[in-house]
C-alpha cells in the first residue's frame, strides 16, 4: 500500500566514505573508521620516519657523555670517508654481495630450469625440499660450514687432504671466496624459488620453436627462456644483492676474524668498541642505506616495466619438457648434491658436534665418547625458558601486529581515494632498504635520546621487528585485497553496516589467505632475527639466536650446536605446523 510518500536511497559514496542511510543516522557523529585509520596511518609513519631521521641526526653529532653535551660536527663523515681503508671497505662490500649474488642466482636458475623446463627424475621432491634450507637461519649455517671447511678442523679439508697426501687445507672457509660460497649457497633457494615461478608462469611456445628450428638445449636456454625472463633475472639479482649487502653473519664469523670487513661488521664493531662511537656507525650506515635504496628502487622500476616481456595470455597452454635423454640422470644427480651441501651436510656436522664433549673430528675414537652433555647445559641454561618465551612472544606478536595494520594500509592504497595514499604506500614500505643492523642502530639511538621508559625491555625489539617486516606483511596483503571487488563493501554499507562492522566481517575474512600466508612468514622470519636484536637486547630481553651468537664467541662449539639442532627441528615443525594451517585455509604454495 502506498502512503504517498517516497523514501529515497542513497547510495555509498566512493569507498571510504559511507552517507547516507539508516547507517550513518545509528553511527551519530562519531565514526570509529578514522580512530583506526588514524591509529595505523600515524603508526605507519612513526615507524617509517623516526628511524631515518635519527639515524641521519645521530652521523652529525659527537659522542654524548655525563661530562660533555653532544654538538654538530663533520667529523663523523670525514672519519668514515675520508681515508682508503673506507673506500677499501666500501669495494670489499660491493665484492663480497655482487659475488654472493651472482653465486646464487646461478646455482638457483640453474636448479630452477631443470625443476621447471626438463624431465628430471624425482623433481617434484626437490621442490619441497627445496623449503627446508630456508628454515636454517644464517648463523647456524655459517657455523655448520666452519666445522666442514676450516683450514685446522674442517671435515671437508682433513678428507681431501688424507685422499689426495696434501699436507695443506686445499679450502679456507675465512676469505672471501669462502665468505660469497657460504653466503650464495645459503641464499640459492631463494633463487631457486623466484626463478622457478617465473618459468612455471612463461609461455613455452617459443621455445617449442626455436627447438623445431634446430635450436639445442643449451641454444634455446639462452638465446631465448633466458631473455624472456630477464625482468624476473635482473629482479632476482637485485633482491639477492640487497640481502648480501645487509648479511651480518657471514661477514661477522668468517670475515673479521682474518680482518676482512665490510660495513655491516664495520657498524657492529663501532658500537662494541669502548667508547662507543655511535656517530661513526651511523655514518657507515648512511652509505649502506643508500646502497640498499638504489637496488631497491631499480627492482620496483623494473616491475612497473616488465609488461613487453609478458608471455601469459588468456590463452591456456602446456608445456612441453625437455628431454634430457641420459643427461636426465647426471642432473638428478646435481640435485642430490646440491641437497647433501645445502642441508644434509650443514645438519649432519652439526648433529655430530652436538653429540660430543669437545669438539672432534668424526673418527672411530671419537665415536667411542659419544655423550649428551651438550643437550643436557642447553636444557639448564640459566633463563632458558625466557629467552625461549621471548622469541615466541615476539615472533607471534610481530606477525600480529604487522598483518593487522597492513591490511587497513593496504586498505587505504588499493580500495580508497584518499589524497596522499600513494605516500603512505610508499612510506610503509621504507623501512625494506634498511638493512637490519642499521635498523636496529637507528631504533637504538631514538631511544637513547627520546626515554620513554622502553629502551632495554622486549617492547623496543617489538617495535623493531614491526619496522623491519612491514613491507613483507604490505605485499602480502595487497596481493589479496586487489582480488577484492569493491561492490563487496558497498553492499555491505548498502545494508546499514559501518566501516568497522564492513571491514570486520567482509574484508578481514575475503583476506584470510593473504593474511594467514604473510603471518606464517613473518612469524618465522623474526623467530630467527639476529642482526636487528643484536644492539637491541638485554640480559632480560635474549631471544634463541642472540643466545647462539653469545655461545660462539664464548666458544661453546658443542653447545651451540646442540642447541642449534634444537632449534632447527623446532623451526622445521613449526613451519610444518603452518603449512597445515595453510591447508585448512585454502592457501597454496
Amino acid at each position: 500500500m502506498s502512503t504517498g510518500t517516497t523514501t529515497a536511497v542513497r547510495r555509498p559514496g566512493p569507498l571510504g566514505d559511507e552517507r547516507g542511510g539508516s547507517g550513518a543516522a545509528a553511527r551519530g557523529p562519531f565514526d570509529w573508521k578514522w580512530v583506526v585509520i588514524g591509529a595505523c596511518v600515524a603508526f605507519t609513519v612513526y615507524i617509517a620516519m623516526i628511524p631515518l631521521g635519527f639515524l641521519l641526526w645521530q652521523s652529525f653529532r659527537t659522542p654524548q657523555t655525563a661530562a660533555v653535551e653532544a654538538v654538530f660536527t663533520l667529523a663523523n663523515y670525514a672519519a668514515a670517508y675520508g681515508s682508503g681503508d673506507t673506500w677499501r671497505l666500501f669495494w670489499t662490500s660491493i665484492r663480497f654481495a655482487a659475488g654472493a649474488a651472482v653465486f646464487a642466482f646461478v646455482l638457483g636458475t640453474v636448479l630452477a630450469w631443470m625443476n621447471e623446463r626438463t624431465n628430471t627424475p624425482f623433481k617434484s621432491v626437490f621442490f619441497a625440499l627445496s623449503l627446508i634450507p630456508l628454515v636454517i637461519p644464517s648463523i647456524l649455517f655459517t657455523v655448520s660450514w666452519i666445522l666442514l671447511a676450516s683450514p685446522q678442523i674442517g671435515i671437508v679439508n682433513l678428507v681431501l687432504q688424507g685422499w689426495l697426501g696434501l699436507e695443506e687445507p686445499l679450502v679456507d672457509i675465512y676469505s672471501l671466496p669462502g665468505m660469497i660460497w657460504v653466503d650464495g649457497l645459503h641464499y640459492s633457494p631463494m633463487a631457486f624459488l623466484l626463478m622457478s615461478a617465473a618459468f612455471r608462469a612463461m609461455d613455452p611456445s617459443l621455445e617449442e620453436s626455436a627447438t623445431m628450428s634446430g635450436a639445442n638445449i643449451f641454444q634455446v636456454a639462452w638465446r631465448v627462456t633466458l631473455r624472456l625472463t630477464w625482468p624476473a633475472i635482473v629482479a632476482t639479482m637485485l633482491i639477492l644483492f640487497v640481502r648480501s649487502i645487509e648479511s651480518f653473519e657471514v661477514p661477522a664469523l668468517l670475515g673479521l676474524p682474518v680482518g676482512i670487513e665490510v660495513f655491516t661488521s664495520a657498524i657492529y664493531q663501532a658500537v662494541h668498541r669502548y667508547p662507543s662511537q655511535v656517530g661513526l656507525a651511523s655514518a657507515y650506515a648512511m652509505s649502506l642505506l643508500a646502497i640498499t635504496t638504489v637496488g631497491v628502487y631499480f627492482t620496483s622500476t623494473l616491475s612497473r616495466r616488465g609488461s613487453k616481456y609478458a608471455t601469459m595470455t588468456g590463452k591456456g597452454f602446456r608445456p612441453r619438457l625437455i628431454d634430457l635423454g641420459s643427461w636426465r640422470w647426471a642432473a638428478a644427480a646435481f640435485f642430490i648434491l646440491y641437497f647433501l651441501l645445502i642441508v644434509v651436510l650443514p645438519f649432519a656436522v652439526l648433529l655430530w658436534s652436538s653429540l660430543q664433549r669437545f669438539y672432534a673430528v668424526p673418527s672411530m675414537e671419537a665415536l667411542q665418547n659419544l655423550t649428551l652433555d651438550p643437550y643436557r647445559f642447553i636444557l639448564s641454561y640459566p633463563n632458558l625458558g625466557r629467552t625461549v618465551l621471548n622469541s615466541l612472544l615476539l615472533s607471534f606478536g610481530a606477525a600480529t601486529v604487522v598483518m593487522l595494520v597492513a591490511s587497513v594500509v593496504c586498505w587505504i592504497v588499493v580500495k580508497t581515494n584518499y589524497p596522499g595514499r600513494w605516500l603512505l604506500d610508499n612510506l610503509a614500505s621504507l623501512p625494506i632498504v634498511f638493512p637490519g643492523l642499521v635498523l636496529g642502530l637507528s631504533i637504538m639511538i631514538f631511544y637513547l635520546n627520546v626515554d620513554i621508559g622502553i629502551y632495554g625491555t622486549i617492547w623496543i625489539m617489538l617495535i623493531a621487528y614491526i619496522t623491519r617486516f612491514m613491507p613483507y606483511g604490505l605485499r602480502y596483503s595487497t596481493t589479496s585485497m586487489l582480488q577484492i571487488h569493491k561492490e563487496l563493501e558497498e553492499s555491505a554499507a548498502m545494508c546499514g553496516a559501518s566501516w568497522s562492522t564492513t571491514f570486520r566481517r567482509v574484508v578481514l575474512p575475503l583476506l584470510k589467505p593473504g593474511l594467514v600466508a604473510g603471518w606464517i612468514y613473518v612469524m618465522i622470519v623474526s623467530i630467527r632475527e639476529l642482526s636487528t636484536s643484536i644492539l637491541l637486547y638485554s640480559p632480560d630481553t635474549q631471544v634463541v639466536s642472540v643466545v647462539i651468537w653469545e655461545l660462539w664467541e664464548n666458544g661453546q662449539y658443542v653447545e651451540l650446536s646442540a642447541l642449534g639442532v634444537l632449534f632447527i627441528l623446532s623451526l622445521f615443525m613449526l613451519v610444518m605446523a603452518a603449512q597445515w594451517v595453510g591447508r585448512k585455509y585454502g592457501i597454496r604454495e
